[in-house]
C-alpha cells in the first residue's frame, strides 16, 4: 500500500466513522416509540436537538484540522459554516418546543423550570449565541479566541448535560457514545496549539 492509497483509506474510515457517530443516534431516534403520539413539529424539535449534537462534534473537528480534506483555511471556513447551521438547528429546537407548549419553554428560559436539564440547554444555548456574536463581530485578538474556546467550553458542557438528563427518544448508548465523542472533541480542540490565539505583532511607528 502506498502512501496516497494509505492516505485515502485514513480519510475514509475517518469520514465513515463521523458519519455513524452523528447518524446512529438520529436512526435510533428515529425508531422510539415514544414518537407515536407526539406532534411533527415537536418531533421536528426534537430532531433538530440532535442534530445539533452532531454538529457540535464536528466544530471542533474543523476548527482543529482534524477532517480529511478540510485543513487551514477551507476547514475555518467550513467551522464558520457549520456554526450557522448549528445556531438554526437550535433556534428550531427552541422554536418548536416554543410551539408545542409555551409555558415551559418561558419557564426555562426563565431558570424556573423543574425539570434541571432545561438550564443546562439554556445556558448552553446563551454561550452559543456569543460565540455566533463574536464570530460576526471579528476582531479575533487572543482575548477574542481566549473567550472563544471559554464559551465553546461552556456549550459543550451544557449540551451534554442537557442531553444526558433527558429520557427521550435517543438511544441510551447511542446517547452517551455520541457526548462522550463531542466532549473529547472539544477537549482536544482546546489543547491543540493550532487554536492557540496568533500572537500580536508589535506596532510599527
Amino acid at each position: 500500500m502506498n502512501h496516497r492509497q494509505a492516505q485515502g483509506l485514513r480519510a475514509a474510515f475517518v469520514w465513515g466513522a463521523l458519519a455513524l457517530a452523528i447518524a446512529v443516534p438520529l436512526l435510533v431516534a428515529a425508531g422510539s416509540p415514544l414518537l407515536a403520539w407526539r406532534r411533527p413539529v415537536y418531533i421536528v424539535a426534537g430532531f433538530a436537538g440532535i442534530a445539533a449534537m452532531g454538529m457540535l462534534l464536528l466544530q471542533p473537528l474543523l476548527a482543529t484540522s482534524r477532517l480529511p480534506g478540510l485543513h487551514g483555511a477551507r476547514g475555518r471556513r467550513m467551522h464558520r459554516h457549520a456554526g450557522t447551521v448549528l445556531v438554526l438547528c437550535i433556534l428550531v429546537h427552541v422554536a418548536g418546543l416554543w410551539i408545542t407548549s409555551p409555558p415551559d419553554v418561558v419557564d426555562a428560559l426563565l431558570f424556573r423550570s423543574p425539570t434541571p436539564f432545561s438550564a443546562w440547554g439554556v445556558i448552553a444555548m446563551w454561550a452559543l449565541f456569543a460565540m455566533q456574536g463574536m464570530a460576526v463581530a471579528g476582531n479575533k485578538t487572543r482575548r477574542w479566541h481566549l473567550v472563544h474556546r471559554v464559551l465553546a467550553v461552556v456549550v459543550v458542557v451544557g449540551s451534554v448535560v442537557h442531553a444526558l438528563l433527558i429520557e427521550g427518544t435517543m438511544g441510551t448508548a447511542s446517547k452517551a457514545l455520541l457526548c462522550g465523542l463531542v466532549v473529547l472533541a472539544c477537549g482536544l480542540a482546546v489543547l491543540r496549539h493550532r487554536i492557540r490565539a496568533p500572537r500580536l505583532r508589535p506596532r510599527r511607528s
